[in-house]
């Protein structure tokens, strides 16, 4: 997709203009360090604040033009809220290596016999692994649930615990010894990664210029080579 810029005047060089922009830690992890590096080189003035929250919360404040923009994973948007691909993410599960030396991964017995560690940085306990657990009649047993990806992959480390998580997340622990990453035992849908804004916002030249920024962000990103699962 490809986002017109509107009227004349915008110049990124002398610009000082703050945003306001939400997203999870994953979503911090996988495009805010392009995307400010992008920023700064061409808009040393300008400032981006960047708060967490739900995906209900994120929709809501864009809605409610308490932030610029939100990238998520969203569901459901309200009228007036528009949005744009950002990638398409799959999953892959980590576990402690020293738990799984003859294999280097589970198979869907031992998966659903382990006990796991579950992101939630939204009201619902069921997520989609769960839902395609359920299809398959069995149940995840959850030992934990954080509301950050950053923190989760310690909590794996020196436990028989799972991580079943987006893969994106897990790119840095693919090179670690430690850890032991590799693809679901069952199949799982891939989910969209986008960006949410308002129609509001939508001719204003500043905010056109840095949706476009964080879309190259993210295609940079997806350029890179993916981490390969075992499995």
């Amino acid at each position: 997709m490809r986002i017109l810029l509107g009227p004349s005047g915008f110049q990124p060089a002398t610009a000082r203009r703050s945003f306001r922009l939400a997203m999870s830690d994953y979503g911090a992890l996988v495009v805010l360090p392009r995307l400010l590096r992008a920023v700064r080189k061409a808009a040393p003035n300008i400032d981006l604040v960047v708060s967490q929250a739900s995906r209900e919360g994120m929709t809501a404040q864009v809605a409610d033009g308490e932030i610029d923009m939100a990238l998520g994973v969203f569901t459901h948007q309200p009228e007036g809220v528009k949005s744009a691909e950002l990638f398409c993410e799959s999953y892959a599960c980590a576990v402690d290596a020293a738990t799984v030396r003859d294999t280097g991964r589970l198979d869907q017995v031992a998966y659903l016999a382990r006990s796991h560690v579950l992101v939630a940085t939204h009201s619902e306990r069921m997520d989609a692994i769960d839902t395609a657990v359920a299809k398959l009649g069995g149940r995840r047993k959850i030992a934990c649930v954080v509301p950050h990806w950053s923190v989760a992959p310690a909590l794996i480390a020196g436990t028989n615990l799972v991580l079943t998580t987006a893969r994106r997340s897990l790119a840095a622990l693919e090179e670690d010894p430690r850890y032991a990453v590799f693809a679901p035992p069952f199949a799982l849908d891939d989910f969209t990664f986008s960006m949410i804004w308002h129609e509001r916002t939508e001719a204003d030249p500043a905010h056109a210029w840095l949706r476009e920024r964080v879309l190259a962000a993210a295609a940079s990103q997806e350029s890179e080579e993916p981490i390969s699962l075992r499995g």
